[in-house]
């Protein structure tokens, strides 16, 4: 029978045979389309080898990335935050952090430990973005003001790695506190005389963008990452104007001079030995 003849409800011959690809196996790159094989995707740390752009990387592969293997020791990891409010919108608050910690497998947005790097002590956070979309609580405020009190105490720098979309609603006043609660330890670390680098991933926004990540002594930034308060469609309403191209995006911010530094994810390691050395190691004396 040919094709323009077949009975359009009648299967086509060897669809019974056909093979469905199993879920879990390929990752559309959202930066060109292809199609990448995700244990190659993995072997690659998130970066697309056709485009580059840079997939979500989970917190633990980060810490894997960044740290030397095994000297990662985490800090405050039995505080899980709590329900202060009894706060319910469509959903119970505690039920979104039962159904967070299940799908992430953290028991909070950030992951924050000591550890070192190229052989360095180094105090080091990394927010979990799949847990309630890296929202900073009172539990990742504690967290991160414990990480840099344990970076003073160590006499070691801190670097933490961001990826949020801001304050957590459900935890109301608690959660905006936060921002001054960070905000104060880190400068008590300072005026040790610690460096502190913030990593700014995609997305970095809200609150966390408003405190702590943007107080850094370096900002650097992975390529196309979207660093804001608010972001582009909010502001395009409010103020009732286009933006420019790019705007927000780490390129558009480097250019205006909000961030020192874009670093790919593959060199990110390297950068960071170097720039620690350079602002911790003493000069050199010239030779006489």
């Amino acid at each position: 029978m040919n094709w323009w003849q077949r009975d359009p409800n009648e299967p086509a011959a060897g669809a019974d045979d056909k093979k469905s690809v199993p879920s879990g196996v390929f990752t559309q790159c959202d930066g060109c389309g292809e199609a990448l094989v995700d244990g190659e995707l993995q072997q690659q740390h998130g970066v697309c080898p056709a485009c580059g752009h840079h997939h979500y990387l989970a917190a633990r592969r980060r810490v894997e990335l960044l740290l030397d293997p095994g000297s990662f020791v985490e800090l405050g990891g039995a505080i899980e935050p709590l329900d202060p409010l009894a706060f319910e919108d469509t959903k119970r608050y505690q039920d979104r952090l039962r159904a967070a910690r299940q799908g992430s497998g953290y028991s909070e947005a950030v992951l924050v430990g000591l550890g070192r790097l190229e052989g360095r002590a180094v105090a080091l956070g990394v927010l979990v973005f799949e847990f309630i979309g890296g929202s900073m609580g009172s539990v990742m405020g504690e967290r991160l003001a414990r990480l840099f009190e344990a970076a003073a105490a160590q006499g070691c720098p801190a670097i933490v790695c961001s990826a949020s979309g801001g304050a957590r609603m459900q935890e109301g006043i608690l959660s905006l506190m936060q921002m001054a609660k960070t905000t104060a330890v880190l400068a008590r670390m300072k005026r040790r005389g610690l460096p502190f680098v913030s990593v700014l991933c995609h997305p970095t926004t809200g609150g966390v963008a408003a405190s702590f990540a943007m107080l850094g002594d370096l900002h650097l930034a992975e390529p196309g990452a979207l660093i804001g308060f608010a972001g582009p469609r909010v502001i395009e309403q409010t103020i009732r104007q286009t933006l420019p191209e790019g705007f927000q995006r780490a390129e558009f911010l480097l250019e205006h001079g909000m961030i020192d530094a874009i670093v790919p994810r593959r060199e990110l390691r390297a950068t960071l030995a170097r720039l620690l050395g350079l602002l911790l190691d003493p000069p050199v004396e010239p030779a006489a």
